[in-house]
């Protein structure tokens, strides 16, 4: 059982990434997957979620506009979609699973957390 998140990289202001997170030994339909986001010296912010309800996805009100977030299940994967990326967007991404069929938010994370993924954002 294991996330592995992927697709950072360093890009210039107004740039675009597509992150990945992409699970092994279990499905991620079933789960919540949420994203988050750690720069170095800040507290750790919740960036998005996407439910095993799809109605239930959100993405954090100040990040509305600039990231979406979906899931193709034939790949197993949920994806963050960021665009028009800003300096202060740079930071590690990782992804999290909230429990077994739950909607978003869980009513909790649990330690299924995948490596996180770098990125970068400067001119």
């Amino acid at each position: 059982v294991q996330l592995q998140a992927s697709g950072g990289g360093s890009v210039q202001p107004g740039g675009s990434l597509r992150l990945s997170c992409t699970a092994s030994g279990f499905s991620l339909t079933y789960y919540p997957v949420g994203w988050f986001r750690q720069a170095p010296g800040k507290a750790r912010e919740g960036v998005s979620c996407f439910g095993s309800s799809r109605d239930s996805s959100y993405v954090t009100e100040s990040l509305k506009g600039r990231f979406t977030t979906s899931r193709d299940s034939d790949k197993n994967t949920v994806y963050l979609h960021m665009n028009n990326l800003k300096p202060e967007d740079t930071a590690v991404y990782y992804c999290v699973t909230g429990p077994l069929g739950d909607n978003c938010p869980p009513v909790r994370w649990t330690d299924n957390r995948g490596q996180g993924t770098l990125v970068t954002v400067s001119s």
